[in-house]
């Protein structure tokens, strides 16, 4: 059975662990994770599969821009649709902000998640060089537009 929930301070150890064994040296630390979960103002959210945690995302703001920051699924489970769970979580999550577009951030030789986020509309809209650091890959930027620009008045 798969479900969805907030991560809590408690599955921190957990995604950095995760992060560490999935992105190497371009990881994100525990300490920034503790940091920006407990002070910042994103949204982690977990998958589980059986009662145990085997993904997460990160979303929210960042300024003005509705901003998918991190998706993870453990090696061993995926082609099972976890990650399409996940993103279409944040999705639905920025359908329900109201929000005009979604953005992201995706290495440009991540074959699997470009194609993934291609198939739930994501445009290509630039690649930032050397975005992954240390290791110097570039990510491609993209996002896919949820309603029309309606100014405010």
């Amino acid at each position: 059975m798969i479900s969805l929930r907030d991560l809590t301070e408690d599955d921190l150890p957990w995604m950095a662990e995760v992060e560490s064994q999935l992105f190497g040296a371009s990881a994100w630390s525990r300490e920034l994770i503790t940091q920006d979960y407990l002070y910042g103002f994103a949204r982690y959210r977990g998958l589980e599969v059986d009662g145990a945690l085997a993904g997460y995302a990160v979303y929210g703001y960042d300024g003005d821009a509705f901003h998918l920051m991190n998706l993870a699924v453990l090696p061993e489970v995926r082609g099972r649709g976890l990650g399409r769970a996940l993103l279409e979580d944040f999705l639905a999550e920025a359908r329900s902000e109201g929000v005009v577009d979604a953005w992201l951030e995706v290495a440009v030789d991540n074959d699997a998640a470009l194609s993934l986020y291609r198939a739930h509309g994501f445009e290509d809209v630039r690649v930032r060089r050397k975005y992954y650091q240390p290791e110097g890959i570039d990510a491609l930027v993209m996002r896919v537009a949820l309603r029309g620009y309606q100014p405010e008045g």
